[in-house]
C-alpha cells in the first residue's frame, strides 16, 4: 500500500495532524533519545527507521515542498507540528523537517544546478546538510568579523581557507554552507558570500567535537583551499548577510516552537510528579511551594506561546518580523530554562539523573539562551528598534 501524505488530507485539519505528529514523537523517538544522543552509526540506524515509519504514516517532511516529495504544508500551518516535533531535540530529525531551513535558503538562493542536484535528496533524507557562521575567537554576533575566505581560482570557482566552529551535525553533513570573505577585510559588512561545500571535498575535516554541557552533536571544522565550484555560491556574491537573516528569522522562529514543545514536555512531567509522588502527608501536589511552581510554569508557557506563534505568522506572511523574532526567541529560551529547573526540583534528586529527560530539557533551555544570538543581542537589537520606531512616527520616548 502506498505511503499516505499530508496532500491526501484536508490541511485545515492541524489538530488532527498535529496530534499525530505528538503521538509519533512520544511513541516512536522518546524512547530511544539516550542513544540518539550518543551519535554514532547506531544513531544513524535508528534516524533510518524513523524515516521508513514516518513515510509509512504519511508524515515525512511535512512543511518541505510537495513537488520535492515533501508534505507541502505552508508554514503558517506548520507552526504547531513544530511545536509538537520539537518536544525532542531530535523530533524534526525523525519527521524529516529538519532540513527545512537549508532546503527553504537554496530553493531561493541556490543555482540551478544546485536546486536539482540537491533538494530532493534533502528532502528524502538521503542528504543531511549543516550551516557552519561562527569562528573561533570570533564572536558570533559580529559576522563582519569573518576571516574564513574563499579565493577566485584561475580555472573559476573558488578556493576556501578557514575554520568555523559549533557547527551542529557536521560529522554526519553532506553539505556545508558556510559563510565566507570575499573581498574586503574583517570587519566589513561588504564581501561577505555564502558557499554550499560538499564534505567529501579534498581539503575538509572536521577538526573536533565540542560536547555542549556534556552533549554531542557540536564540532569545529577546518578547510584547507577547498575547491568549490562557481555554481555553488549561495545568493549573489558579497550578499551574505541578507541571505543569513532571511534564514535566522526563520531558524529562530522554529528553535523557539520547537523549545516551546520542550517546556511543555517538562511541565506535563512536572503535573505528572506533583500528583503521583507520595509524601508523608498525600501527593506532593498539595504543597504550596510544588504548586506555585506548577503555576509560574504555566504562566510562562502561557504568556510566550502566542508571542511565538504572532513571530510565524509575520515570517509566514513575508512581512518585516525583527521585533517579534527577537521577543519570540528570547520569550521562548528563558521559557524552557525556568520550567525545565521548576521541574527539576520537582522531582528532586530524580531529576538529576537519567532516568528522565529533564536533564537534556535543562541543558537545552540554558544553551538556547546563548544559540542563534544570546539573550543580549536580541533585547538590545529589539530596544533599538522600538526606540527608532518611536522616533520616526514622532513620538518622544519616555
Amino acid at each position: 500500500m502506498e505511503a499516505e501524505t499530508v496532500m491526501d488530507h484536508d490541511v485545515t485539519d492541524v489538530d488532527g495532524l498535529r496530534g499525530r505528529v505528538a503521538a509519533f514523537v512520544r511513541d516512536e523517538v522518546f524512547p530511544y533519545e539516550s542513544g540518539l544522543d550518543a551519535g554514532g552509526s547506531s544513531a544513524a540506524e535508528l534516524r533510518r527507521g524513523f524515516r521508513e515509519r514516518a513515510r509509512e504514516a504519511g508524515l515525512w517532511a511535512l512543511p518541505l515542498p510537495s513537488e520535492l516529495g515533501g508534505g507541502g504544508l505552508p508554514l503558517s500551518a506548520y507552526a504547531s507540528l513544530a511545536e509538537a516535533e520539537g518536544a525532542s531535540d531530535h523530533g524534526p530529525a525523525a519527521l524529516g523537517s529538519a532540513s527545512l531551513l537549508d532546503v527553504t535558503t537554496l530553493a531561493r538562493h541556490g543555482s540551478g544546478r544546485v536546486r536539482g542536484e540537491y533538494l530532493a535528496r534533502l528532502v528524502a533524507g538521503d542528504l543531511r546538510a549543516c550551516y557552519a557562521m561562527t569562528e573561533p575567537d570570533r564572536p558570533g554576533t559580529e559576522p563582519a568579523l569573518t576571516t574564513t575566505r574563499a579565493e577566485r581560482r584561475a580555472g573559476g570557482g573558488w578556493s576556501v581557507t578557514g575554520r568555523k566552529w559549533f557547527v551542529s551535525n557536521a560529522a554526519d553533513a553532506d553539505l556545508v554552507t558556510v559563510l565566507v570573505r570575499t573581498g574586503g577585510s574583517p570587519g566589513d559588512r561588504d564581501g561577505l558570500s555564502l558557499l554550499l561545500v560538499p564534505t567529501s571535498s579534498p581539503g575538509f575535516r572536521v577538526v573536533r567535537e565540542l560536547p555542549v554541557l556534556g552533549a554531542t552533536g557540536q564540532y569545529e571544522i577546518e578547510w584547507d583551499h577547498v575547491e568549490v565550484d562557481e555554481d555553488h555560491l549561495v545568493g549573489e556574491p558579497g550578499r551574505a548577510l541578507a541571505v543569513a537573516g532571511e534564514r535566522l528569522q526563520l531558524g529562530r522562529t522554529l528553535r523557539a516552537l520547537r523549545w516551546v514543545g520542550q517546556a511543555q514536555r517538562a511541565f506535563d512531567l512536572m503535573c505528572d510528579r506533583a500528583a503521583e509522588r507520595q509524601g508523608a502527608r498525600g501527593p506532593i501536589g498539595d504543597r504550596q511551594l510544588v504548586q506555585q511552581h506548577l503555576f509560574e510554569s504555566l504562566l510562562a508557557l502561557r504568556t510566550t506561546r502566542p508571542l511565538v506563534y504572532e513571530a510565524m505568522a509575520l515570517v509566514a506572511a513575508g512581512r518585516d518580523a525583527h521585533v517579534e523574532v527577537g521577543l519570540a526567541k528570547t520569550a521562548a529560551a528563558r521559557t524552557l530554562q525556568d520550567v525545565a529547573d521548576r521541574a527539576v526540583q520537582v522531582f528532586g534528586a530524580a531529576g538529576l539523573g537519567p532516568d528522565t529527560p529533564l536533564p537534556a530539557l535543562f541543558r537545552t533551555g540554558r544553551t538556547a539562551r546563548i544559540l542563534d544570538g544570546p539573550d543580549e543581542q536580541h533585547v538590545s537589537s529589539v530596544a533599538r528598534r522600538v526606540l527608532r520606531s518611536r522616533s520616526l512616527s514622532g513620538i518622544t520616548p519616555v
